[in-house]
């Protein structure tokens, strides 16, 4: 997983398929998904994994109409297919991984 300014992330995820996870350093859940997140980004390198800290970057979330953390967002080709908001365990995320390849 890879952290991201604004603007990376506008450029990144217009192409392929591409993982975005809005974080915050005091959020909780945010730190308990981090290593599902990090796990699958081993297994699909062929899959962009982002993350972006919602608290340095506050406009991001506004704009993705984001309106708690953690939310994973799951885009392919620039557009929006998924989004998962609050923790999960780790398979919800796997399997939304895999519906996207």
């Amino acid at each position: 997983m890879r952290s991201v300014s604004a603007e990376e992330l506008w450029a990144e995820i217009k192409e392929g398929v591409v993982v975005v996870d809005l974080w915050a350093d005091w959020c909780r859940p945010c730190k308990a998904i981090e290593p599902y997140l990090k796990e699958l980004a081993q297994r699909h390198p062929d899959v962009k994994f982002l993350k972006i800290n919602t608290d340095e970057y506050p406009e991001v979330p506004m704009e993705l109409g984001v309106i708690s953390i953690p939310t994973v967002l799951f885009f392919k080709g620039g557009v929006e297919v998924k989004r998962i908001v609050g923790a999960k365990p780790k398979h919800v995320y796997r399997k939304a991984v895999e519906e996207l390849l």
